[in-house]
């Protein structure tokens, strides 16, 4: 499926992820002849002298424009015309998606995207009259003048990637002249490798593609493409032209003064490896992700004095010409809500954006010149906040929001869902432009946060109390569901009716002026700037407001404080609260998309959404039973790296499973809204329609197959042997034991059982057949049975894919000679030996449905 060959542009628009040093720039002495650069150069004017009629031949068939790089367009040819003085510089080139067909719209790929960048040079070779281009990443350091520095050069060198003949020379200034056709229209890849980068592969058929224009600029070249292949999909082949705009942009001979990570604050980075003759050991730091800010020079003494400045070169967003009107201003204004967090930093008016001005002509939404938010004309419902990174010191060139047009549909879902019952104005079937403008704004503060090079803070809301987001006052005070707008802390689905909050959408918080002055607040020099920030976090460690949790894995969540879309301290609690909300919408479903003349289709999406919402409070209640917290330590500061969860927390999570999970709740599943229709989700092949009993069985399954996982369940064996004697562990036996007293507590008291009892002993006794059966297996992968996420409620496509794992803990080796087989062996065991006992009680159907589980754990366990 053409979908799925495209899968990877879920890895387009990702920071650029070369780092390090200009020291590599200059490591090049040698021309690929073998001689000196500068000898060739001595003899370069009189082995030229003869191509000088050449170059005027070229202008007199065509026209030149001035730019970092001359270009000469004769009829269909383009001409680079490279100055003496940028041999050895180092350009980024930056590739970036600018036009789609509809086949890959649907796949999510989209105008705006950036899917390739390097780092290259260009290399002259006089003698040989051929112009080298060679790329490296310069991740990697080390002092002039060190010995090892010697070695630095020879094993990190660069690559040619490309190679052009002279074709002339200019005759005043002597610059030689390159035709760069090839490396644009499709022909090379060495330049855009751009099939092979969004997924699809292949080749580029050269006689359906063409450069479109060529534009030169002081510090750039953009250059427009219309690229052609063939997919074919087991029929007849699909012809896909892809409209591409290639970036080439001269970086600066200093790079930016870099900035080293502190990893209690959340910043995109790369790594970058030093080394040096007194080390024992290489040294790897991470270099944070920002725009260069600074103060002018005749304002330094007042900055450093304490008075707010304004910025030597200020950050401006320009917004997409396509964006419909009447949201302009609300992305505007989210975008400017970041100012009090650099004013913290010291910088006034140190953002912006802006619509463009119609009467300049260069505008182009994919030039690096230009930060802007594009929009989309796509069904996906996203956003996301990529930005243009100098690989050499981590500074932030440009930044490229895409907002897709359907990201509506995503925010009208979320705020009827969670914030319908207190706020009237998200019942509605079509939000005025007012309300739906807030949501936006919300949206725009947030992925511009991601282009300030800010990670996910999904840990920043477990810092408020659950019961103080019903509080009017604290929400009042506080602004919204967290200390970070950088967290998935939608809306308050906590708060009810009663009790009067209004403070309901995420804003910047706290948090995020703290990220902003760390990452922004400008020094004097190095070791100022070292001791300063770290008192900064230091000053900070303490106080929940400012705790960072790092995004983690959605099937693989081990720290409950740190995750998507929960809200509070408490996840039963809150997801009580939530609950009596979704009672609410769930006894509205018709009355809130009543259209007059419509079929339920609105209807029916709508109680997919809250069923979706009633799985994830169930996600964040489970991932305590065996979670523990992963704390930022360092040498000093007295905190435990790993503290598990503690007991009361997970024997409250599997209370709150056990009453509204593993005891299905019929007011949601079996609703008199199925009278009219089914819950349903959208798919490629069209709205899927599922039936009550159907979405009972899988939901629950899935949540219990998760709930008994070898690596939670191995969580829970290691934590028993943390200080044991110290306060009590929640162990695997209490797990299955709480378990087994509430779904077989019928059994147990000889009663019958209803056919949603009977399906929760079914799946419960599966699991643990699978899971076994799985374990005793040659293989370390899972496939969850049952539903994925059924609502779909992620954003920010591009961070999620950028925000890996940060902590890699291995709890899952030699899981079959762990404790975890002898545990779900010994309960299969346990279940057995129950309905031995019970099989001849209860009615006819709950005798069959005995024997039928007796026969299965039977054939597993090898009676």
């Amino acid at each position: 499926m053409l979908i799925n060959q495209v899968g990877s542009i879920l890895k387009i628009g990702l920071f650029v992820i070369f780092f390090g040093s200009a020291l590599n720039a200059s490591a090049q002495k040698k021309g690929d002849s073998g001689k000196d650069d500068e000898s060739a150069k001595e003899t370069s004017k009189d082995s030229v002298s003869k191509d000088y009629k050449d170059y005027d031949k070229l202008l007199e068939k065509g026209t030149i424009s001035k730019g970092v790089f001359s270009l000469i367009k004769s009829e269909n040819d383009y001409y680079f015309e490279i100055a003496d003085s940028l041999f050895q510089r180092e350009f980024l080139l930056v590739n970036k998606i600018s036009q789609v067909p509809l086949a890959l719209n649907e796949s999510g790929l989209n105008k705006g995207m950036n899917y390739e960048n390097k780092l290259i040079t260009f290399h002259l070779d006089s003698l040989a009259k051929i112009i080298w281009v060679k790329t490296h990443k310069p991740m990697v350091s080390s002092p002039e003048g060190d010995a090892i520095t010697l070695s630095v050069k020879d094993n990190f060198g660069e690559s040619i990637i490309e190679k052009f003949d002279i074709e002339s020379y200019n005759p005043k200034t002597h610059a030689p002249l390159i035709k760069v056709n090839k490396v644009f229209n499709g022909k090379e890849k060495s330049f855009n490798d751009v099939l092979n980068n969004i997924g699809l592969g292949g080749s580029v058929k050269s006689d359906l593609s063409y450069i479109e224009a060529i534009k030169t600029f002081p510090e750039n070249i953009v250059v427009k493409s219309q690229l052609t292949t063939t997919v074919s999909e087991g029929g007849p082949n699909m012809y896909i032209t892809l409209g591409v705009t290639s970036n080439i942009v001269l970086l600066p001979k200093v790079p930016m003064q870099p900035r080293y990570l502190d990893k209690r604050v959340g910043f995109f980075t790369e790594k970058h490896w030093f080394f040096n003759d007194q080390q024992q050991a290489m040294k790897e730091q991470e270099l944070i992700t920002r725009w260069r800010m600074e103060p002018k020079p005749e304002d330094v003494e007042r900055y450093l004095n304490g008075e707010l400045v304004e910025p030597k070169d200020p950050i401006v967003y320009y917004i997409d010409p396509a964006t419909p009107k009447q949201w302009r201003s609300y992305i505007i204004a989210g975008v400017k809500d970041w100012q009090v967090a650099f004013e913290q930093a010291g910088f006034k008016n140190a953002i912006t954006a802006k619509e463009p001005d119609a009467n300049d002509k260069d505008f182009d939404v994919d030039d690096v010149r230009y930060s802007v938010i594009t929009y989309a004309a796509s069904p996906k419902s996203n956003a996301m906040g990529p930005s243009v990174v100098d690989p050499r010191s981590g500074e932030i060139i440009e930044a490229d929001i895409i907002w897709w047009h359907n990201v509506m549909t995503s925010l009208q879902s979320w705020m009827r869902i969670q914030t319908g019952p207190i706020d009237e104005k998200s019942r509605a079937n079509v939000f005025d432009d007012n309300h739906m403008g807030e949501a936006i704004r919300f949206v725009s503060s947030h992925e511009v946060g991601h282009t300030f090079g800010l990670k996910h803070n999904m840990g920043s809301s477990y810092s408020f109390p659950v019961d103080s987001l019903r509080s009017k006052t604290f929400t009042d005070k506080m602004g919204g569901t967290s200390p970070s707008i950088m967290d998935y802390a939608r809306y308050n689905y906590v708060a009810q009716p009663e009790d009067n909050v209004t403070t309901i959408t995420p804003k910047i918080g706290v948090y995020d002026k703290y990220a902003i002055q760390w990452g922004y607040q400008w020094f004097k020099n190095r070791d100022q700037e070292e001791l300063a920030l770290k008192a900064l976090v230091d000053s900070h460690n303490n106080d929940p407001l400012y705790f960072y949790g790092e995004q983690q894995p959605y099937k693989n969540t081990i720290d409950p404080r740190s995750q998507s879309e929960d809200l509070g301290d408490n996840a039963m609690l809150a997801g009580t609260y939530g609950l009596m909300n979704l009672k609410r919408v769930s006894d509205n479903l018709e009355k809130w998309t009543y259209k007059e003349g419509e079929d339920y289709y609105n209807t029916g999406k709508l109680y997919m959404g809250v069923i979706g919402q009633w799985q994830m409070y169930n996600t964040h209640v489970m991932n305590n039973v065996g979670g523990v917290y992963l704390n930022i330590t360092n040498h000093g500061d007295g905190k435990e790296s790993y503290a598990p969860v503690p007991y009361e927390l997970q024997k409250e999570a599997i209370s709150y499973l056990n009453k509204n999970v593993f005891t299905i709740p019929e007011w949601l599943l079996f609703n008199p809204v199925l009278k009219r229709t089914y819950a349903i989700k959208d798919s490629p092949l069209g709205p899927f329609e599922y039936t009550p009993y159907t979405l009972s069985r899988e939901v629950q399954y899935s949540v219990l197959y998760e709930l008994l996982g070898d690596e939670r369940l191995l969580r829970l064996v290691e934590a028993e042997l943390f200080n044991p004697q110290e306060e009590p562990r929640y162990t695997v036996q209490n797990l299955f034991s709480d378990l087994r007293e509430h779904i077989f507590n019928k059994t147990i008291r000889s009663k019958s059982l209803t056919i949603l009892e009977r399906m929760t002993q079914k799946n419960y006794v599966d699991v643990l057949l699978i899971d076994l059966q799985k374990m005793m297996e040659k293989t370390t992968t899972n496939t969850l049975v049952g539903l994925d996420r059924i609502a779909e409620t992620n954003f920010c496509m591009v961070a999620i894919n950028e925000e890996k794992q940060a902590r890699n803990i291995n709890y899952r080796s030699l899981r079959r000679v762990s404790e975890v087989a002898t545990y779900k062996r010994q309960e299969l065991q346990n279940v057995l030996d129950l309905l031995e006992k019970k099989k001849n009680k209860g009615d006819k159907n709950t005798k069959a449905h005995y024997n039928d589980l007796i026969n299965r754990i039977k054939n597993t366990l090898k009676y």
